[in-house]
């Protein structure tokens, strides 16, 4: 299992948010190059952000689409990873849901299921601290689930999540495919067993 730094969660945080904002649905304009810059692809935001510090430089790339569930509660799902990490074929993006719904389990080892009626991926989750208040769930990054996950979210047109029996909502996956090969031509690893 890959651990995530602190600085992965506050930009989950951060493109969390933007996302919920609703990003304007093409290239923004950075006002300069310690910016980090972001692409929209149909419901997904793509956000790169480089980190030098002097010693090391490195990128953080992540994507992240908006939903509602079926409560009114809303929530991301973001995906991120660094060109500092292992990275495809090796390790995959971590995948985190993050939705204002406090009634879903929290702890280790929840088992969920990820995709539609025609491709169900069993993964295990975990609850993490809340971003920017909100509940969060992070997936056991295991190469293997993680790619048959990814595989999933490019082939639905929306991904039913549940966590164990409980639904957590049905998330549209319009734009995926794009936002994803989008992270890979940033940090630098190949796409083609996911986005072909």
């Amino acid at each position: 299992m890959r651990t995530l730094r602190l600085a992965d969660l506050v930009l989950f945080g951060s493109l969390a948010a933007f996302a919920v904002s609703g990003a304007a649905a093409q290239e923004q304009t950075q006002p300069s190059s310690d910016m980090p810059a972001t692409n929209s692809f149909g419901r997904w935001t793509t956000i790169i952000d480089r980190l030098d510090t002097g010693q090391d430089a490195h990128k953080t790339c992540a994507a992240s689409t908006a939903f509602v569930d079926g409560n009114g509660n809303a929530g991301t799902l973001t995906l991120a990873i660094s060109s500092g990490d292992a990275l495809p074929p090796d390790a995959y993006p971590a995948v985190m849901i993050t939705v204002d719904n406090k009634d879903l389990p929290t702890g280790k080892n929840i088992a969920a299921t990820f995709g539609d009626p025609g491709v169900k991926i069993a993964v295990t989750v975990f609850s993490n601290v809340a971003v920017n208040g909100r509940p969060s769930w992070t997936v056991d990054n295991q190469a293997k689930t993680s790619l048959a996950l990814l595989r999933a979210m490019r082939k639905v047109t929306s991904l039913d999540v549940a966590f164990g029996k409980q639904t957590v909502a049905s998330i549209p996956m319009d734009g995926f495919t794009k936002a994803y090969r989008n992270l890979g031509s940033s940090c630098g690893f190949p796409t083609k067993d996911v986005a072909p």
